[in-house]
């Protein structure tokens, strides 16, 4: 047998895996598409208010009487939603202080203008700056430049109907990457530290060797041979050692991330924080506004459930099929909305619970938890749990963090003690940080250290958890220790 999913399902789950301002643009979407929803946070104007409720001032229009069946489907109990429809609203959260909600976002200008704006000083013919306004938009969000010279050089004939040849290319982008940052718009990580020493003043110790390094050994140099490097470039240790220093406190990726800095916001979807010994859970609804049902489209709807109870016709089948097609859908969507509210509440709630450890005094008291975890205690699917988790944020007293930080397998200690993993990959930080760098540990080792401190734990696990903290492997931990 198949289990079927019904739209409104699947619309819920859709939602449900959208972060707030993913989530704000799909609520635009819906307000463009369907004439039935709108914003608003009261339907009934107070002069139209009486002390029945909406609920009650339906029922009085749509009657107890069953509707007519000439046509293809039963008005009232589209209309009858047993929920207080004329009112009929996503619920958003506000919060007690509506300043901090409403608190822009700094304005910043975008690495793009900020190049733009050196060019301005550069004094360029208007060749040049077709060339240049091509370079700089076609940079990758890390700063690279990777489209090769000879598509530039076409999308400049192409657009501007001049002639280049890429040598003309190269001579923009030289000059581009010596704009600041330093290094940006180069093509490998080579050129890019190359520009770089080359901006550098001669006399600062190492540049020069490092320059004939990176243009002469870069194989070995990326290897870090560096008996075979001395050799090659027939220098001392010493040398050696000033050189690479030097490197390592260049910029790998200048303008990484500034290209697109609008989009690199973080919003959470969450805040928590603690009052009086209690945590109070906030969704964040950032600028999603509330949802209701048309004012002027429900009293089209509750002309055709009176007339229809008269034997009267309001409007011809297309015009009917339309207003029960879009009551339908506006009536799903605020649905949705809402049990994805509910839903992420309650995730969100069963979290704070199980990290309450966290929540009151930050980082270093996580404990072992899993997606199933949260899962059985309230009773909603794993997957359920996995659309609200992922790409998902919380703004806590302690900073902002994804909430997969909270989400980690348990490991046992000799004693029996149950840990995160993130603390034993902490302790792993820790003896790394702290080894020989001209003998550095091999994952077997640091295994070997880890059961001295009562941590049964395989090498292939010290790997991946070495791996996941970004630490290269031992090879590439090797400093130049002179004697």
């Amino acid at each position: 047998m198949q289990q079927r999913l019904s739209p409104q399902q699947i619309q819920y789950i859709k939602l449900l895996q959208l972060p707030t301002l993913a989530l704000e643009q799909r609520i635009k979407q819906e307000l463009e598409a369907n004439p039935l929803l709108e914003e608003g946070e009261d339907l009934l104007d107070e002069d139209t208010m009486d002390e029945q409720s909406e609920e009650d001032q339906f029922d009085d229009v749509l009657g107890e009487e069953e509707a007519s069946t000439e046509d293809d489907y039963d008005w009232e109990e589209l209309m009858d939603t047993g929920d207080d429809l004329y009112g009929y609203k996503a619920a958003v959260d506000h919060s007690a202080e509506e300043d901090q909600r409403e608190t822009p976002l700094v304005s910043i200008s975008s690495m793009t203008e900020s190049l733009r704006d050196q060019m301005s000083f550069m004094d360029l013919s208007e060749q040049e700056e077709f060339i240049a306004e091509q370079i700089i938009g076609s940079i990758d969000e890390d700063g690279y430049l990777r489209r090769p010279l000879e598509s530039i050089v076409d999308d400049v004939a192409f657009n501007q109907g001049i002639m280049l040849s890429e040598q003309d290319v190269e001579d923009m982008l030289h000059r581009i990457q010596r704009l600041e940052p330093i290094g940006v718009a180069s093509r490998d990580l080579r050129e890019c530290l190359l520009v770089q020493l080359d901006m550098l003043p001669e006399e600062i110790n190492g540049r020069d060797v490092a320059i004939e390094m990176l243009t002469h050994a870069y194989k070995a140099f990326t290897m870090k041979h560096f008996d075979q490097i001395m050799r090659r470039l027939d220098i001392e240790g010493h040398e050696l050692k000033d050189a690479f220093e030097l490197i390592q406190r260049l910029n790998p990726k200048p303008g990484e991330g500034e290209f697109t800095a609008s989009e690199n916001y973080i919003t959470p979807d969450f805040t928590v924080r603690s009052e009086e010994d209690e945590f109070i859970i906030t969704l964040n609804s950032g600028n999603a506004p509330e949802l209701r049902v048309s004012k002027h489209y429900q009293q089209m709807l509750e002309q055709v459930v009176a007339d229809k109870k008269k034997g009267k016709k309001s409007y011809d089948s297309e015009t009917q099929h339309f207003l029960k097609s879009k009551f339908e859908t506006a009536r799903g969507f605020i649905n949705s909305i809402n049990q994805r509210r509910q839903t992420m509440l309650s995730v969100m709630n069963e979290i704070v619970n199980q990290q309450e450890d966290f929540f009151r005094s930050g980082e270093g008291n996580l404990k072992p938890m899993i997606l199933k975890d949260i899962a059985e205690i309230i009773k909603m699917d794993i997957s359920t749990i996995s659309r609200v988790v992922n790409g998902k944020y919380v703004q806590t007293e302690f900073g902002v963090y994804e909430l997969k930080h909270f989400f980690s397998e348990g490991l046992s200690t000799d004693s029996g003690e149950d840990v995160s993993n993130k603390e034993v990959k902490a302790i792993i930080d820790g003896i790394i940080s702290e080894e020989d760098k001209n003998k550095p540990l091999s994952d077997q080792r640091i295994a070997k250290l880890l059961e001295d401190k009562g941590f049964q734990i395989a090498r292939r696990t010290v790997t991946k958890y070495r791996e996941q903290l970004g630490i290269p492997v031992a090879r590439m931990r090797k400093e130049i220790v002179l004697s």
